[in-house]
Parts: C-alpha cells; structure tokens; sequence
C-alpha cells in the first residue's frame, strides 16, 4: 500500500518515491524531520510500487530498483552518490532453505512479491554461480507465513527478511549480498535514485535542490544513525542493538566500486535477456551540463 508522507499542494513541483524500508531510515527520518516542502508531493511504498509509478509517470524521481532502470534506461538519469547497497553482506536479502544452493535444482522456492532485483540476483546465483534450476513462484511472502513449509526455501527482502531472521523457519540462511561479493569481488547495488528524463530537463533546479536535500539527509542521518536505529527498531521490530548493527552494514554511496558491481549485475541482466541493452553505459543527471537525451 502506497502512503502520503508530506503534504500536497493542487500541482506538486516535485513528485517524489521513498521505499518504506526501515534501510532507508538513515535518510528519510531526517527528510520527515527536516524537508518542509509542500511543493515537493512524497509518497513512500514497496519498492515494485514505486518502481512501477516511476516508469509510468506518476512519479518524477525515487528510489528505486536496480533492476527497474535496467529495464527502462530510456527513462531514467541516475543521481550520483546515492544508492543502497552493500559491500559484503546487507543482512536483509536472504534465501532462506533447507537445503544448500547446489541442492535446490527442481525445488520450490517462494519469492518476494517487493523487488525484481533481489528476485533476479538470487536467480543469477543459483542458475549463473551453482547451474540448478529450482521453479518459482512470487507470493506475497506475509500472505503465505503459515505455508512454508511447502517451500525449499524462500526469497524474503527488507523488513520481511528482517522478520523471518527471527522466526527460525528455516536451518539455512543465506545473504545474498555476500554471495555476490564472494563471487565477483564487487559489491551489489540493490536500489538507486533515478529521475525521469522528462523532469530533469523540465525541473533543473527542483532536481539540482532535491539532490541537495537527499545529499544533506544523509549526512546528518549516518551522523545521527544510533538515535535513529533506536527510533526505527520497534517496526520490525527488532533489538535496538541489532538494528543499530544492520544499518551500519549498509552502504549509501554510488561510487566507482559500486557503479562496476552495478555494470555487472546490468551484464548479467542483458545477457539473460532481463534488461536493455541501453542500460550500459550508465547514465548520471548532471547539475553542471544538460545530459544528451534528459
């Protein structure tokens, strides 16, 4: 369910995306607490959700997908310095199995009905790193807690992930993270910030004062990340300790590192026939030239 998170005005300026997982907690608290914008129209939801008012143009700019812009590139211009993703372990992307990866090959696996791109990075793994082909099947995973038992295993991201570390449904548990970074040395990129082109050449300024506020949020969120891992633990809920731990894990950046890790999940996706081949190379919104295309 979509929810409105600021206060509209009858033609917003900006009309802006915000995934309601706790992981973006270190710039959206901050953003609720400080960005007083009535022309700016925030509304937060699942990442599918947003994704999709994005690509649709009921959006102008979000947090988004990985995934989403490798199949709309056309769309979209990144914004830099900005992303959620993580070096090693993430610690909310997580198979959940009964048996090892190399030993799924024909099992049912119950995936995440949130996010195409944890649901295409978990099929990398098991078909591209262990060559097993499981079957399938997106439910929505709150829907379905009182069936995992007919499930090998079971894809569950963000705060559902974060949920069922606790229940102990299943005897193994896998970051899918981690497996990336095993695999490849890079790190992955589960969400970016992207713009549609329409806004960015119609709004330059709006996006040029946006990209400003999402830069200053975060600062001050990973300056203030113990009082706000305290603020957001109960939603899970989860220890303050442990919540403390998991944001830590995370990383906001889009740095170069990162852009590769991003490059070669985008390969894999065009390789499979998952993406467009336009997504490579990435495209940035630059506040300092009009990008060709915007």
């Amino acid at each position: 369910m979509m929810q409105t998170a600021s206060e509209n005005t009858d033609h917003p300026v900006a009309r802006i995306g915000m995934i309601n997982f706790i992981n973006t907690a270190p710039i959206y608290e901050v953003w609720k607490r400080t960005v007083h914008r009535s022309d700016w129209l925030v509304a937060e939801a699942v990442p599918l959700t947003i994704n999709r008012l994005l690509s649709i143009g009921e959006l102008d700019l979000g947090f988004i997908s990985s995934h989403e812009y490798a199949v709309h590139p056309d769309r979209y211009l990144l914004l830099p310095d900005l992303s959620i993703s993580a070096s090693g372990s993430v610690g909310s992307v997580f198979l959940f199995a009964r048996k090892e990866p190399a030993e799924l090959g024909g099992g049912k696996l119950l995936l995440s009905s949130h996010s195409q791109t944890s649901v295409s990075l978990l099929k990398i793994i098991l078909e591209e790193f262990h060559g097993v082909q499981p079957h399938y099947h997106s439910r929505a995973i709150q829907e379905n807690l009182d069936a995992l038992d007919h499930y090998a295993g079971i894809l569950a991201i963000g705060d559902e992930a974060l949920l069922l570390s606790q229940r102990g449904d299943f005897p193994i548990r896998i970051d899918l993270s981690k497996v990336w970074w095993e695999q490849t040395g890079l790190p992955f990129v589960f969400a970016v910030w992207a713009a549609r082109r329409d806004f960015c050449r119609r709004e330059p300024v709006e996006m040029a004062e946006i990209h400003g506020e999402l830069r200053r949020c975060l600062r001050e969120g990973l300056a203030d990340l113990k009082a706000i891992s305290n603020e957001v633990a109960a939603r899970i809920p989860m220890d303050q300790e442990d919540c403390y731990r998991y944001l830590r894990g995370i990383e906001y950046d889009l740095g170069p590192t990162k852009q590769q890790g991003l490059e070669l999940f985008y390969d894999y996706l065009i390789k499979r026939g998952e993406g467009a081949a336009a997504a490579l190379p990435l495209q940035f919104w630059d506040n300092s030239r009009k990008v060709e295309g915007a």
